[in-house]
């Protein structure tokens, strides 16, 4: 904290008036990365209408606002991993931020020209924002030039993803369906903090 604060040209006290603690600077690094993935993701959104196109450029846009912060996002990751670590993004601490991106997550779902049946595309966003985290990893571990690994793995698996959620759209599938997504809610409320699990849902359709 005293190396930031000489670094900005303010107080150590000052520095402590914004961010109580080294964990809350890193809560406003994490606000911001997702302010920056949100401008990027606008462009897509507006334009691309196949859940497929919409999910791939949302992916492609995370890594590429992240990019600048590839070394330290590594190092952030042995503190984040912690399951007790404020920083981890299951945290209570992560709440605002795993929301806001779980609310990306649901435009891309629902913006999309072929939505899912509404139970899917309630329990979608999330599963989706777990898909992302997972990316994420394999990101921070990727040294190809110009992460070319992580962009084919995003190509691959979306396009797996994609035809995974169209078949499990089928009404004759709804009985499976709703199996695993009763296993999701309950795995769910083991998993993240009441605040998460609890969060208003929007209203079936």
């Amino acid at each position: 904290m005293r190396a930031i604060a000489t670094e900005s040209g303010v107080s150590l006290g000052n520095a402590y008036y914004y961010f109580e603690s080294k964990e809350h600077l890193i809560q406003g690094f994490y606000a911001r990365m997702h302010e920056e993935h949100l401008a990027a993701c606008e462009p897509v959104l507006l334009k691309e209408r196949d859940l497929a196109a919409r999910l791939r450029g949302v992916l492609i846009a995370k890594i590429e606002t992240a990019e600048p912060y590839h070394r330290f996002s590594g190092i952030l990751f042995k503190t984040a991993a912690d399951p007790k670590s404020p920083l981890n993004p299951f945290s209570a601490a992560s709440e605002p931020v795993r929301a806001e991106a779980t609310d990306l997550m649901r435009r891309v779902v629902t913006g999309s020209k072929a939505p899912p049946p509404a139970d899917l595309a309630e329990k979608l966003p999330e599963l989706l924002w777990l898909f992302e985290m997972a990316v994420i990893l394999f990101w921070i571990h990727d040294e190809s030039k110009d992460c070319a690994r992580t962009r084919k793995l995003i190509d691959s698996t979306v396009d797996i993803l994609t035809k995974l959620i169209a078949v499990g759209s089928f009404a004759l599938l709804k009985p499976l369906r709703r199996s695993a997504l009763e296993l999701m809610d309950e795995l769910r409320a083991d998993a993240l903090p009441a605040s998460a699990s609890t969060r208003k849902k929007p209203a079936k359709k």
